[in-house]
């Protein structure tokens, strides 16, 4: 039978609970405190897959930044190994000076391949975004996830596109 507070029984909520849970018998009290254990480490481990998606997101928008200043350079630096492939300098110098605009960048869709894997993997990030003013521009970056769930997810940039027709696919 259930004990409620009553005018006669403890004098506050926090009360009642206190003399419920010195009720308890001690294996109860261990399974309470291993639940909530339990509970903190699901979500702490969920937090941090899930902010892979923000890294990904962050890391393109850095990428996109320097695009739009200039900086080919800035470009270079933010993909992994690129300065080692001619192919990609001479691409990201391109895009450094066609795609120059002043103004911040605003992405207005990211679509990623390699969103939500749980292992590592490798695939092809579609990214809309503009600067206010001017027309959207469509790339595709190629991105390499590696990592786990439990080790965490480490997100690296391999390559960025020049633009593609505004409904194209990666």
């Amino acid at each position: 039978m259930a004990s409620y507070p009553s005018a006669s029984g403890p004098s506050s909520p926090g009360a009642w609970f206190r003399a419920r849970l010195r009720a308890l018998r001690p294996w109860q009290r261990a399974l309470i405190a291993f639940l909530i254990v339990l509970f903190l480490l699901v979500s702490l481990l969920l937090a941090r897959f899930l902010s892979a998606e923000n890294i990904e997101r962050d890391d393109v928008l850095a990428v996109l930044q320097a695009q739009t200043s200039g900086d080919a350079h800035g470009i270079i630096s933010r993909l992994h190994d690129c300065e080692a492939t001619p192919s990609c300098v001479a691409s990201a110098t391109a895009n450094a000076q066609r795609l120059r605009r002043t103004g911040s960048v605003k992405i207005l869709s990211l679509t990623s391949s390699t969103a939500y894997s749980l292992a590592g993997a490798t695939g092809k990030t579609r990214v809309a975004w503009t600067v206010l003013g001017r027309l959207p521009i469509v790339q595709c970056v190629l991105v390499k996830r590696t990592g786990s769930f439990f080790s965490g997810v480490h997100v690296a940039l391999l390559s960025l596109s020049a633009p593609i027709a505004n409904e194209a696919d990666c």
